[in-house]
């Protein structure tokens, strides 16, 4: 096969087949060199994950059966039981948090990108949920319980419920949700505004029927990583829904405590009893199939965005 030869204004006609990387230059050489630096840390990076998902399934995965889904955690030194009262208040308490969290920091998200033009109030807004989203969770739970366990709003219940752990979530979930958010709304090009508004539409039209549907796959993306963050949060639910050995109470509007997988998992792996130990791992393996799962749907979502 000929090689193509082509012609730039100004010089000589040149084969491109002609350039050849010459293996004993020094940049060669270096970009060799910090490839092969770049590469022995991510196999670093990746060591870590790998290890951790290794000792869960090699742990929790022969302990896995129907029956563990649905019993209660059993007493000391007895066999069997489950954790199925765990996994049910785990979805209930991040349920109310992703009700929670996802309308208002989605509608703030909205005020920061498309209506704010840089105001002061703005910068504070994203200042207060960049500080929300490095505050350790233990402080969140620890502020939770003093305003919600300790001292409700009165007339209504005082205690640890599985609302009080579910408003410490969303607390959790918020920053997260407003930064992906509003990052998914910036991505949107400004042509596909400035068409909305040629064609007659107003801002409130253009950002609910045109920007915020293009931003859609981004912001599920956002919404998935904080369930995911909320899900495997020990600490705050310490502090607000404590445990149970018993199923939610729904005649009693979940405000009782509440049980969750984590705090089940700190619970049970550190007794000395085997049977707890294997339901510890075996809801920790749950844990971690579940952001494994709600990763994969982020990244799925992502793949979807067309900006």
């Amino acid at each position: 096969m000929r090689s193509e030869s082509f012609q730039q204004p100004g010089r000589a006609n040149f084969d491109p087949q002609t350039l050849k990387r010459n293996p004993a230059a020094p940049r060669t050489l270096f970009g060799l060199i910090m490839t092969g630096i770049s590469a022995a840390c991510m196999v670093l990076a990746v060591i870590p994950l790998g290890l951790v998902l290794y000792y869960i399934l090699s742990k929790g995965l022969s302990s896995l059966s129907p029956d563990i889904f649905t019993q209660l955690p059993p007493p000391p030194m007895l066999p069997g039981g489950g954790f199925g009262n765990a996994l049910l208040g785990t979805l209930v308490m991040v349920g109310i948090a992703t009700a929670i969290s996802v309308p208002i920091g989605v509608m703030a998200a909205i005020y920061l990108a498309e209506f704010s033009r840089g105001s002061k109030i703005a910068e504070w807004i994203r200042f207060a949920a960049n500080v929300l989203s490095g505050v350790p969770s233990i402080i969140i739970g620890v502020f939770v319980y003093g305003i919600i366990v300790l001292n409700p709003i009165p007339g209504l219940y005082r205690g640890y419920s599985a609302w009080a752990g579910g408003i410490a979530l969303a607390l959790l979930m918020l920053p997260t949700i407003i930064r992906a958010t509003e990052e998914a709304l910036k991505l949107v090009p400004q042509e596909v505004r400035q068409a909305s508004v040629g064609i007659g539409a107003n801002d409130y039209q253009t950002v609910l029927r045109v920007v915020l549907p293009a931003a859609i796959p981004a912001i599920v993306t956002g919404v998935t990583l904080g369930i995911a963050r909320a899900a495997g949060e020990t600490a705050p639910l310490l502090f607000t829904a404590l445990n149970t050995q018993f199923w939610p109470n729904w005649q009693k509007g979940l405000l009782e405590p509440t049980a969750s997988l984590s705090v089940l998992v700190y619970d049970f792996a550190r007794v000395p009893f085997a049977n707890q130990n294997k339901i510890a791992f075996a809801a920790a393996f749950v844990l971690v199939l579940f952001v494994l799962i709600t990763s994969a749907v982020a990244r799925f979502a992502t793949s979807r965005s067309r900006f």
